[in-house]
């Protein structure tokens, strides 16, 4: 499932990652040597001479839970594991964003990629039940957005930089959902590309509108 949400979010970024997300991805004990593993999904960063290094950590039973519709079409998934599909594609969307910005030489904020994480979820979602429109596009909006709760134990930076990412991607994503009402997928793939290559405070004040 891992690979399936890589090649789908490359596609609709326009996008190409030597690195497979996989590889990186490692288990709880790992994890929590590495200062992780508390949890939900976490992407783990280190630095070392110049040199980034990364782990990404999703819970074992969300990766057994998905690993049941490896075989079933990926849009209907969601009807039954909207979460867990959730998690793994932030998972997957921290490393290609990381990734695609450390190629371009250029520094990410927490806050950023935490942003653009909330942006991939829902641009992946609606494009793969893209068929029923805007009445998805809203029902997606509300649970990914609105109905939505923070694991406890987060510091208060942490807290905040979690609320603030959901503000500025309920922000954006309620202007692409005026694209999924036209019914236009060009528009909307152009519109999530331009907004992807934006970078630092560019990109949050766009996201905020």
């Amino acid at each position: 499932m891992l690979g399936r949400v890589q090649q789908h979010l490359e596609a609709i970024y326009g996008i190409r990652c030597e690195l497979r997300v996989s590889d990186f991805l490692v288990d709880e004990e790992v994890a929590r040597r590495l200062g992780g593993g508390r949890a939900g999904e976490e992407l783990l960063l280190s630095e070392e001479n110049g040199e980034l290094g990364l782990a990404l950590y999703i819970p074992r039973e969300v990766l057994a839970r998905l690993s049941v519709y490896e075989s079933s079409p990926t849009g209907a998934v969601l009807e039954v594991e909207l979460g867990g599909y959730c998690e793994l594609a932030e998972g997957v969307s921290h490393v290609l964003y990381l990734t695609h910005a450390a190629a371009h030489s250029r520094t990410v904020s927490l806050l950023e990629l935490e942003a653009q994480a909330e942006v991939d979820k829902f641009a992946t979602c609606v494009l793969l039940r893209w068929s029923e429109g805007l009445r998805w596009g809203l029902e997606l909006s509300s649970r990914l957005f609105e109905r939505v709760s923070f694991r406890p134990g987060l510091s208060e930076p942490e807290r905040w930089r979690y609320l603030e990412a959901n503000r500025l991607a309920r922000a954006y994503c309620r202007r692409l959902l005026r694209l999924v009402a036209a019914g236009s997928v060009e528009r909307f793939l152009t519109e999530l590309r331009y907004s992807y290559r934006l970078g630092a405070e560019a990109k949050l004040r766009y996201l905020a509108g």
